[in-house]
């Protein structure tokens, strides 16, 4: 078996369930399987680099999925592993208590194969994404630290996730910071500057050719000549990044929180881990076409 393939932890007090999963991922993963959610986390903890995604079930014996994730969320390793639930209880309530637990990934029982291996790729690519950036944060912690003030511009996707990572690491826990300043970068560009709809993104994410657009609008002349740009400054008690893109705006409202509407979805999640995970907070001005993060520092 390839040793590059990402490695899933499938978790689930049916044996059935464990089978057929299995199956539908053997041909693109590594997988392994837990009987409940104590196992789970005995493996888990002994081995926290091992896992590349975990397919959680809620209901179980001896540790439910909920108690499994706030261990999960405690750990300092285990604690950026995506997490896909898995369960039959698809209440708004239920759905949203997991989202808010830290679970952004959803499957609701019964679902289909192609359901299931659209939303483990998601977390996968998300999850090389973190390890990439990581990789980058280590790199360049000591010089960034001493960083003041800054200004950026960037228009490519490459381009604003090493500024992402070069301005994570002049925070405290740059780890926690990267991924949601990225994701209000990609959004400058995609959403802003190229003025691709959720709708669009959600209809090239399905057919694979997200990145192609992404490729095909950036060298278009309506957009060739388009810059977004990131402006850092480091106060006493807090560090205040502003990003403007030349888009025409959107209603970021609803982007704010994490919505159980559209937890089945492959994107949707970026806005909603800057505001609650990444920074104290964040502010959309005007048209939509600016937003203002703010780390609080002690």
């Amino acid at each position: 078996m390839d040793t590059d393939q990402a490695h899933i932890l499938i978790v689930d007090d049916e044996d059935l369930n464990l089978e057929i999963i299995s199956e539908y991922l053997s041909d693109d993963y590594k997988t392994s399987t837990a009987e409940d959610g104590l196992i789970a986390w005995e493996m888990l903890k002994s081995n926290p680099e091992s896992y590349d995604v975990i397919l959680l079930d809620r209901m179980m014996p001896n540790m439910n999925g909920m108690e499994v994730l706030e261990k999960l969320k405690e750990h300092p390793i285990l604690q950026h592993c995506p997490v896909i639930f898995q369960t039959a209880k698809a209440s708004i309530a239920d759905i949203s208590e997991g989202l808010n637990a830290g679970a952004f990934y959803y499957l609701t029982k019964p679902f289909e194969e192609e359901v299931l291996l659209s939303i483990v790729k998601t977390a996968v690519n998300d999850r090389y994404r973190y390890k990439e950036i990581k990789t980058s944060l280590e790199q360049t912690k000591l010089t960034m630290g001493m960083l003041n003030s800054a200004l950026f511009e960037f228009s490519t996707l490459d381009e604003a996730r090493s500024i992402a990572s070069l301005v994570s690491n002049t925070c405290p826990e740059p780890e926690k910071i990267v991924m949601g300043l990225t994701e209000l970068m990609v959004n400058a560009i995609e959403h802003g500057n190229l003025g691709i709809s959720y709708q669009e993104k959600s209809e090239l994410n399905d057919k694979g050719l997200w990145l192609q657009e992404i490729s095909k609008r950036l060298e278009s002349e309506l957009n060739k000549n388009k810059r977004a740009t990131l402006q850092f400054q480091r106060y006493i008690n807090k560090i205040e990044i502003i990003i403007i893109d030349q888009g025409h705006g959107f209603d970021w409202n609803t982007y704010m929180d994490f919505d159980p509407n559209r937890v089945m979805d492959t994107h949707g999640r970026g806005i909603a881990i800057a505001n609650k995970l990444s920074f104290s907070s964040i502010e959309y001005k005007g048209k939509g076409n600016e937003v203002r993060a703010q780390l609080i520092i002690d």
